[in-house]
């Protein structure tokens, strides 16, 4: 019996397999394999199964490693799950949780600014920034120095600026509302439920909700296919529909756009996630949220399909274009279902 079930597993396998030519992908990522650090993994969900697993170098789908920026889009989930409850709005400002804002300038900043770059506070950036985060024990204390120290650039909701304050200060607020550390919450609400046994917001220091994760390409799969599924992931529900397209919708436009990272230069912010191909009427159609350690994770709607590529070095200005030659190459395999 357990042999036939085996057998008949591998033979759906085989089938799944037979419905795409990776071969051409294959090739793809040898040919990038050192300008993504010599160590690679790709996943490709479709469909309820893994359609795609490629190990390049030392890396495997279990090995754990920093996912930088990354993170927000599972702190921007992780938000969602408040909101889900009803003990959150996106609308709330602020200042409701931490009332000092007010006295600093920025009693209006919602929890939709912080989730989307657009909190009008100037973070200190190179040598200075890294050197001030460093500093702090708390996620409290780094939201209080935003709070005071920090100048505004400008108000709320009117230019956005890629940095770690706005979703720093959203998890603050989360650790208000359950009075729970962020780590706490993240696995008790994100992790355990995905089955990301390897995943940790663990730190010594501060958690830093917009760049501390740890993972791995197996379990950022879980929550890759629980977004592709609407919320849904072993039938469970760990996201209302509502909150997953929620986090889809874009809160920029190119006009307010102050500072990207070079490898998102020309894409719109959704929350906790950029915005890589939108549809005529401007509603996403593939979101993402690369690191700077260049892992890249992504879900196309159109084609219906979730897909991580799992490195750890420098994201570097021209790996944007590796990326997209990649998702060509996987598009080419399957069919949109988008006009």
């Amino acid at each position: 019996m357990k042999v036939s079930t085996v057998l008949v597993f591998m033979l759906l396998l085989q089938v799944a397999d037979a419905q795409y030519n990776f071969s051409e992908l294959d090739s793809k990522l040898s040919q990038y394999q050192q300008q993504l650090g010599g160590n690679v993994v790709t996943l490709i969900y479709k469909d309820s199964q893994l359609i795609y697993k490629k190990e390049l170098g030392d890396f495997k789908a279990n090995t754990v490693a920093p996912v930088a920026s990354c993170s927000k889009w599972l702190t921007a989930a992780l938000v969602m799950t408040f909101v889900d409850e009803g003990k959150l709005s996106l609308d709330d400002k602020v200042s409701k949780f931490i009332p000092e804002f007010t006295s600093y300038g920025k009693g209006y900043i919602t929890i939709r600014n912080c989730l989307s770059h657009t909190t009008g506070i100037e973070d200190k950036s190179g040598l200075a920034g890294i050197l001030e985060n460093s500093r702090f024990t708390t996620l409290e204390d780094e939201v209080n120095n935003f709070m005071s120290k920090h100048e505004i650039f400008a108000q709320p909701g009117q230019q956005f600026a890629y940095s770690s304050v706005g979703l720093n200060i959203a998890g603050r607020v989360l650790e208000i509302i359950s009075r729970k550390p962020f780590d706490q919450l993240m696995t008790q609400r994100i992790f355990r439920p995905l089955n990301m046994k390897a995943s940790t917001f663990y730190s010594e220091r501060a958690a830093n909700p917009s760049g501390g994760a740890k993972s791995t390409a197996n379990d950022y799969m879980n929550f890759l296919t629980m977004i592709l599924n609407k919320g849904m992931f072993n039938g469970k529900r760990i996201l209302s529909e509502q909150s997953v397209a929620e986090m889809q919708k874009a809160q920029t436009n190119q006009n307010m756009i102050r500072y990207a990272p070079p490898t998102a230069e020309g894409f719109n912010y959704a929350l906790g996630e950029w915005i890589l191909e939108a549809d005529a009427t401007g509603s996403s159609t593939t979101v993402a949220s690369p690191g700077l350690f260049g892992t890249w994770p992504m879900v196309d709607k159109c084609r219906g399909y979730a897909c991580i590529i799992f490195v750890k070095t420098l994201l570097r200005d021209s790996r944007k274009e590796i990326y997209t030659d990649i998702k060509r190459t996987i598009d080419a395999q399957i069919a949109s279902k988008c006009n």
